[in-house]
């Protein structure tokens, strides 16, 4: 065995605080599995403007006790720089997730900071909402999201202003993320580190100011059949607890997904956008004659909804129609303001900004990025990530996007109208906007970014015959914007096409949009493209 790696996993052994993962290296330093550790040796866990986010298992490659401490102990080290005192930490009910919390409470405990704890485990928005509630200068959600259940992942807010950024309660940027790699890199031994156990447990009371603040976006409650599924996750009891207090009657529950299970039994990718994720919430649906089905994702940031279509047929609102129905109504009521979407998201909510006279700011992908946009009314990605009250919660959150489509959906009722004759009155006014996301899943992200060199260096002329009439290499673009990693096509037919690596999944992402007036026109043209697309990016 190569004597660095030899001398690398032995010191990671000597310094793991968790035995079971100490003994597993043992063992496979035993066995002489050089190749099974250099899989857990290739490099310590990439820390970005996501946080952590990995797969469970041994070694600095993964999301386990010793990696979690020193993220911790790098954090403390960012915070004492800037004189920031205070830490909220929040979790799911992932694997790991309640050892991940406590570690991190010990730590910042250790360094002095004033700590307070969710009291179980609950959404993210909520963490989100205590950061600012609590007036705390960080906050940490112990969560993958919607990563498969054999990951987890480590977000980070901040509170105020930090480095001249507004945060408020919002996800770090760079070069935050950066400056606390940095930092956990000159993490030479968790045993150096101090804990201590000093911390504060919150109450309930935390989740029901959330609660309060939240159920006010439906001040009409009607009688709708809505069927809701937490997808495994924690979002069921906040989110009910939002309903009932609004004035809605209860919610049909996906039984067999209702309850947190970190296993994700009946969802192998527990992510709304996957296809079939929402087969059991379809079935629930239709059993039940629904009028509207609601899923979150497993810590609830993300808010996917499905219809009842004319023909009596179920389908699932793409992010970007549920961006412009809500986009649309909240635009209506706002005297002034900025509407802002991603880069990647339908070009639709800037002509509803111009429409009702309101600012419009695009970002980078990620709801980071919308977050620090000043007096927002309205933000979303294409990712069904919508922010609907940025005062109560400066970063995406499903459950209040949520409530807030329903309480649209019920006024249309009212009116004898559907979510479908909204989105027709939508297009009449802006032009019918066909957009979709084509995502390819790979086993290694070398792939990726040999994908990405071809095609910078040998764009193509045209895409399923239609002509390429410009590239944009978003490493070096050509507005405010700041550099990013991907790549926007603009073709003749009003086509517009952006490739570009997740950011949290071992994917490359292909959004596409176009724009006619008419909607027979634009799915043709969407068919067209697809399967070369798919070939372009195979």
């Amino acid at each position: 065995m190569d004597s660095n790696l030899l001398a690398e996993v032995r010191a990671w052994i000597e310094d793991d605080p968790d035995p079971q993962t100490a003994a597993y290296l043992s063992d496979l330093l035993d066995a002489d599995d050089e190749l099974t550790l250099r899989k857990y040796f290739a490099g310590f866990l990439e820390f970005g403007t996501a946080g952590l986010r990995g797969p469970l298992g041994p070694g600095p490659s993964c999301m386990n006790q010793a990696v979690v401490g020193r993220t911790a102990a790098g954090l403390v080290k960012f915070m004492k720089e800037r004189s920031l005192t205070s830490v909220v930490i929040g979790r799911d009910a992932r694997h790991g997730s309640e050892i991940f919390e406590k570690i991190s409470a010990e730590i910042f405990s250790g360094a002095g900071f004033k700590v307070s704890v969710l009291p179980r485990p609950l959404p993210t928005p909520v963490l989100a909402f205590a950061v600012n509630e609590l007036g705390a200068d960080v906050g940490v959600m112990v969560t993958a999201s919607h990563n498969p259940g054999s990951d987890n992942g480590y977000k980070v807010y901040l509170g105020g202003v930090v480095d001249g950024v507004t945060y408020r309660g919002s996800q770090i940027i760079s070069p935050a993320d950066k400056q606390i790699s940095t930092h956990i890199k000159s993490i030479e031994s968790l045993k150096l580190v101090k804990r201590d156990t000093s911390w504060h447990v919150l109450d309930e009371d935390i989740v029901e100011k959330y609660v309060e603040r939240t159920k006010v976006l439906a001040p009409r409650p009607g009688d709708l059949k809505i069927v809701y599924t937490a997808m495994h996750g924690v979002g069921t009891k906040t989110l009910q607890r939002v309903f009932h207090r609004a004035g809605f009657p209860s919610l049909i529950l996906v039984e067999s997904q209702a309850q947190p299970d970190p296993d994700f039994p009946t969802l192998p990718f527990p992510n709304p956008e996957e296809l079939g994720a929402l087969d059991l919430a379809l079935d629930t649906a239709r059993t039940f004659d629904a009028d509207l089905l609601i899923a979150n994702d497993p810590d609830a940031d993300r808010c996917s909804v499905a219809i009842k279509g004319r023909d009596n047929t179920w389908r699932a609102l793409r992010g970007d129609e549920i961006g412009a129905i809500l986009g649309e109504v909240m635009a209506k009521s706002a005297q002034s303001g900025t509407l802002a979407n991603s880069i990647v998201s339908s070009s639709i909510l800037s002509k509803i900004a111009a429409h009702h006279k309101l600012n419009f700011e695009e970002t980078l992908t990620g709801f980071k990025y919308i977050a620090k946009i000043p007096n927002l009314v309205f933000g979303y990605e294409e990712a069904i990530g919508f922010c609907v009250d940025s005062l109560t919660v400066n970063d995406k959150d499903g459950i209040s996007a949520a409530l807030l489509m329903a309480q649209i959906a019920t006024d249309l009722k009212n009116d004898g109208k559907t979510l479908d004759d909204l989105l027709d009155e939508i297009w009449k006014t802006y032009g019918f906007h066909a957009t979709e996301q084509i995502s390819i899943r790979v086993n290694n992200l070398a792939l990726i970014s040999t994908l990405m060199t071809k095609l910078r260096s040998n764009s193509p002329s045209e895409i399923a015959g239609f002509k390429v009439l410009a590239m944009e290499d978003l490493l070096k673009p050509n507005n405010s914007l700041p550099p990013t990693d991907g790549l926007r096509f603009t073709l003749e037919q009003n086509i517009r096409i952006i490739i570009r690596p997740s950011g949290t999944e071992p994917k490359i992402k292909c959004y596409i949009e176009i724009v006619d007036p008419e909607k027979t026109i634009a799915l043709s043209l969407l068919e067209q493209l697809r399967p070369s697309l798919r070939e372009l990016l195979s």
